[in-house]
């Protein structure tokens, strides 16, 4: 399996139930409906690719696999998406007990980061719930059944309206690397290795961007 470092970052923050607009976020360009020019693979290459991903990619992930289909007439992309096994005051909300917070189960990513937070914080947080992944951290805040949850900046992004962002500071903060890979003996080798080098892309990178992903 070769790793490629996935140039995107994902922050955390804290989504709170309620109605407001989502957390504020630096600007950003609207993702560009064009595809850039098909690339000068042979038709031979056309076939089925399966990508598995982060459930907190699947926004994302999603529209770079229709542009990459667009720009590779006959190719397939299918996504199995999953759990991969703000003020300092604001924070310190969550450690109260009468604050019923969502996290996610500690063995996975956003669970670490929730974890790495709350040291850096130097906090204690009694979850009511423990989540499988972060979309469900997420759907426990918009249904109103917890009070927060900590999940990423990009979820707070993708919820809009339906959650309002809390910042957590830099100092405290925590964020989670993703890696992508190409499985060098998958039988769409060829095709898979150019959907890495499009989700790496200027194009792969302006709908991470838009989305609240950063750079490594």
């Amino acid at each position: 399996m070769r790793r490629f470092a996935l140039t995107a970052v994902a922050l955390a923050a804290i989504a709170v139930a309620g109605c407001s607009s989502s957390t504020s976020s630096p600007a950003s360009s609207p993702t560009s409906s064009s595809a850039p020019a098909t690339s000068s693979s042979p038709a031979a290459q056309t076939g089925s690719i399966t990508v598995f991903a982060a459930s907190s990619l699947k926004g994302t992930f999603t529209e770079i696999g229709k542009q990459f289909e667009t720009a590779h007439p006959g190719d397939t992309v299918k996504f199995n998406f999953g759990a991969s096994s703000a003020l300092a005051e604001q924070i310190n909300s969550l450690a109260k007990s009468s604050v019923k917070t969502a996290l996610c189960q500690p063995q996975v990513p956003c669970g670490v980061v929730a974890t790495e937070v709350f040291k850096n914080a130097k906090i204690t947080v009694k979850p009511v719930t423990l989540q499988p992944d972060v979309k469900s951290v997420l759907t426990q805040v918009e249904l109103g059944n917890v009070d927060a949850g900590v999940v990423y900046v990009t979820d707070v992004m993708a919820a809009g309206s339906k959650v309002k962002g809390v910042t957590i500071p830099a100092d405290v903060n925590a964020s989670t690397l993703y890696p992508i890979a190409a499985l060098t003996h998958s039988k769409e080798s060829s095709i898979a290795q150019a959907f890495v080098a499009y989700v790496l892309s200027p194009a792969g990178e302006q709908v991470l961007k838009a989305a609240g992903f950063e750079q490594p």
